[in-house]
């Protein structure tokens, strides 16, 4: 008996020395290739080659290293690590992007224009994702494209309708465009993500649900619910988080390791508290990151302040990297449903359409409230229209519906989503550059422009966008602007959130903790 459990152990184990092995070469071609992009992204920035950006080439290196592994059988259970999991991307790749998009939010200009954000982000998301929705659906009704019904149309536009201007933003900082352009673009981004992930789940619920024509008006709340709550959970963890670290005194030097880890503990918690709750986990990570960054930052000792920048600013581009390699490489091993081509070339019109929409029409709404000298020009509407990529977060929710969806219904849409997110971060990534010089958005002008918005704005009060505008106009405006912000918003927290939520002084309220921010890949302005 002995010796026979002597032989038959060897085999045994050989399968799972095998699978060892496997893993091994697949995490070490995950780092190859993480450090290969790396490198690239490098080289280009440094020679100024704007015409493959850090994030499309992360995307080419996934595709090239994946139509090899694809053509050169290799092994199934090395591929297993390379297969694009939504719920790995949810859980552990997302949250630190997103969080770090929050936390590196610079106040002045993402406060200044919040009004504008806000109407991009949420109600022009929603406009592109209806009319998506309505425009797919028509396409099917008039035998252009494959038809989908109803609902299912809404969810692909909801799915679709999530910006990842990553690319833009990166080619925005190198060439110094605009201050408000920058934060209309990286303020939009930034909720954008939360609002698509929403509609989504909130059209597939009703998908799901047995009484399919319950009232559009508690659809409506419903998704009110979601995002409220969310948001409401994220605020209040980001509270809890400075008051702890107010009290706790644990800014003593031999506890700042403790300090440290609690203060990178705090995101997660507010992720998985918003997703255990039924909300939902990114909105609410989002709003935990504003809030730590506004209060419970300051209230760090320095060690750990430069230690929590750092940390976060790493692992957000880290993920943010390896999301690129990780999608190219998926798209090069998944199997695609390339049979209806005319629903993947109609839809990329659609949502060239429905871009439009929602951008032009926002930044009308926009302008009807506000004065002359602060009006959105349409340089900036058009820019604002080319840099609506799609990326990781579509890419994700298409590769979610695939398990939601009837067979056919869910490869048609992630193969279009796959089409748009290469299509529009290859081609329209990389013609950025010149897009933003056609316009005439980049140069000394704005770089100063910059400068004397440091220099003389100390509250939320806008930069102007018409350098000819009087004096007594400019008085007027910056009286406006203070009397609409500074007396709600800006003199509650100078005068009970700031004193109650931290330690800092009167000259440092309006400095949010700090003036280094970085942005999901290399920086943003330093206000």
């Amino acid at each position: 008996m002995n010796s026979t459990a002597a032989v038959v152990s060897p085999a045994a184990d050989a399968p799972q020395g095998k699978e060892q092995q496997a893993a091994g070469v697949g995490i070490l071609l995950q780092i190859s290739m993480l450090v290969l992009s790396f490198v690239l992204g490098h080289v280009l920035r440094r020679h100024r080659f704007y015409y493959l950006p850090e994030a499309s080439a992360s995307l080419l290196i996934g595709l090239l290293v994946g139509g090899l592994a694809n053509i050169s059988n290799t092994e199934a259970n090395i591929r297993t690590w390379f297969n694009f999991h939504e719920e790995f991307f949810f859980l552990f790749l997302l949250p630190p992007i997103i969080f770090q998009s929050g936390f590196s939010l610079s106040p002045k200009p993402f406060f200044s224009n919040f009004g504008a954000i806000v109407t991009f982000a949420i109600f022009g998301t929603f406009i592109a994702a209806i009319v998506t929705g309505i425009l797919v659906y028509l396409g099917g009704l008039t035998f252009l494209m494959y038809k989908l019904p109803f609902v299912e149309c809404l969810m692909f536009g909801a799915l679709i309708s999530a910006t990842d201007p990553v690319t833009v933003l990166s080619i925005f900082q190198e060439l110094g465009t605009d201050v408000n352009l920058y934060a209309l673009v990286f303020g939009e981004s930034v909720l954008n993500d939360a609002m698509a992930i929403s509609l989504y789940r909130t059209m597939s619920s009703v998908r799901s649900n047995t009484s399919s024509g319950q009232n559009f008006f508690l659809i409506i709340v419903q998704f009110l619910e979601t995002f409220v709550g969310s948001m409401s959970s994220g605020v209040g963890v980001g509270f809890i988080s400075a008051l702890l670290f107010k009290y706790a005194a644990l800014d003593i030097e031999n506890l700042h390791n403790l300090e440290s880890c609690l203060f990178v503990l705090f995101p997660y918690f507010s992720y998985m508290l918003a997703e255990g709750l039924g909300l939902s986990g990114i909105v609410s990570i989002l709003f935990t990151g504003i809030v730590m960054k506004h209060y419970t930052y300051s209230n760090l000792s320095e060690n750990s302040q430069r230690f929590a920048s750092s940390f976060f600013h790493l692992i957000s581009s880290l993920a943010e990297t390896f999301v690129f390699i990780y999608m190219g490489f998926d798209i090069a091993m998944e199997e695609h449903s390339w049979s209806h081509i005319g629903f993947i070339f109609f839809s990329i019109i659609f949502i060239v359409i429905a871009r439009a929409a929602n951008v032009f029409s926002c930044a009308y709404l926009v302008n009807l409230v506000r004065p002359v000298n602060r009006k959105i020009p349409m340089k900036h509407q058009k820019a604002l229209w080319y840099s609506g990529l799609r990326g990781a977060m579509a890419f994700a929710l298409a590769l979610q519906s695939v398990h939601e969806l009837p067979e056919g219904h869910g490869k048609t849409i992630f193969s279009t989503t796959t089409a748009i997110v290469v299509l529009t971060v290859l081609l329209i990534g990389g013609s950025t550059g010149t897009m933003l010089e056609r316009l005439e958005v980049v140069g000394d002008g704005h770089n100063n422009e910059l400068l004397s918005y440091e220099e003389h704005h100390d509250g939320y009060v806008a930069p102007t966008y018409e350098e000819g505008a009087s004096s007594e106009s400019n008085l007027k405006t910056k009286l406006m602007e203070f009397h609409k912000t500074a007396t709600s918003f800006t003199e509650l927290d100078k005068n009970y959130l700031t004193p109650f939520f931290t330690s800092q002084t009167d000259d440092d309220d309006l400095d949010f903790g700090g003036s280094s921010h970085q942005s999901r890949r290399g920086g943003f302005y330093d206000l």
